[in-house]
């Protein structure tokens, strides 16, 4: 399962009890791939709780393969080349 920009929009605390039954029902057993802008210091302010945030952080990074990604957006990289010219 993909998970694309997770912490776009903030998850309200039904959702994150939800999204944290999701990633514990995975754990171990299914590959789970998200992307974030979101340090992971800051998933409690996404998720309104720090607990539900640490408990999902504990299933999602345990055995996880993290990559930080740095520099200009890929998707704005077109526009920002025409500017240049």
């Amino acid at each position: 399962m993909i998970i694309d920009e997770l912490g776009y929009l903030l998850i309200e605390k039904d959702d994150a009890k939800l999204f944290f039954q999701l990633i514990d029902k995975r754990y171990e057993k299914r590959s789970t791939i998200i992307t974030t802008n979101i340090n992971f210091n800051s998933w409690d302010d996404v998720f309104f709780d720090p607990v539900i945030a640490n408990a999902i952080l504990d299933r999602v990074l345990h055995h996880a393969h993290v990559v930080n990604i740095t520099g200009k957006s890929y998707r704005l990289k077109k526009y920002t080349d025409q500017e240049e010219e």
